[in-house]
């Protein structure tokens, strides 16, 4: 069975490319995008396979 690590990461809207390319980079999937806290900035949620 696949078990997962997540994370999350503030999204800057003029920066969302390179943001999403690096995480990607390191293997990590992009699982959703949605409003922070304050309600202005994104915040995006990743998983990647967990290393045994």
């Amino acid at each position: 069975m696949t078990t997962w690590e997540y994370i999350t990461a503030p999204l800057l809207i003029h920066n969302t490319k390179a943001i999403l390319d690096n995480w990607g980079a390191d293997g990590w999937e992009l699982v959703t995008v949605i409003p922070g806290p304050d309600g202005q900035n994104l915040v995006a949620y990743f998983k990647r396979p967990k290393e045994q």
